[in-house]
């Protein structure tokens, strides 16, 4: 579980002119919120949220998010939900913090990484990663950064479930264990099959993570 401190401020100004000015100036516009919190503007500077980045390995990142307002500086937990990136830059452009509690559950979607060369590849079967996240629900201090599967033994004509991988302490799928995440497949089987099936399962994912509000460059 990675953990990071990051700074941010009360933003007062919204809207595509706002936004616009705050990149210009090295800042990011960003939005704080939760089951418990209405959505706060805030604005980041850019080079601390690159630091906070860097500095943490994986997607699944615990922050102190330390707002600052004409109140003084308040301090909450927070992950990163969603973090608008620039097509052709690849620079930041907004970040999504939402709002958790160290001893109440949340979900989050995990990378699946699958290792090891199946048997069934070896006479000429074609690996399928079918599901390529996982959606897990867990404290906080148990959010993993990936899952890593064995393959090694599947031949042609086998299939990897949910139901049989192995978790870590803490962590429950909850997603239906019949579920495929990994098929050997024989020559003959079409790849548009396989295609098809990873992208129903991608959309399943984004349907059972925590939800999550849409931000756009007005707010």
């Amino acid at each position: 579980m990675a953990q990071a401190m990051l700074a941010a401020r009360i933003r007062e100004t919204k809207g595509k002119g706002a936004a616009r000015k705050l990149r210009n100036n090295n800042q990011v516009p960003a939005v704080f919120y939760g089951p418990q919190t209405e959505p706060v503007p805030l604005v980041l500077d850019y080079p601390e949220l690159i630091r906070a980045l860097k500095g943490t390995k994986g997607d699944n990142i615990i922050f102190d998010l330390q707002i600052q307002s004409d109140k003084g500086a308040q301090t909450h937990k927070a992950i990163l939900k969603d973090v608008q990136i620039h097509p052709i830059k690849g620079t930041y452009l907004h970040a999504d913090f939402y709002e958790i509690s160290m001893d109440k559950e949340i979900r989050v979607r995990v990378p699946i990484r699958l290792v090891n060369n199946p048997i069934g590849v070896t006479k000429g079967g074609i690996l399928q990663h079918v599901r390529r996240e996982l959606v897990i629900s867990c404290l906080p201090d148990r959010m993993i950064d990936s899952l890593e599967v064995d393959v090694s033994g599947l031949d042609i004509g086998d299939s990897l479930h949910i139901k049989d991988m192995d978790l870590p302490e803490g962590t429950k799928s909850i997603q239906d264990e019949n579920l495929t995440i990994a098929v050997v497949a024989a020559p003959t089987v079409s790849a548009e099959k396989a295609i098809e099936e990873e992208a129903e399962a991608e959309a399943e994912a984004e349907e059972l993570a925590e939800p999550v509000t849409e931000s756009t460059e007005e707010s």
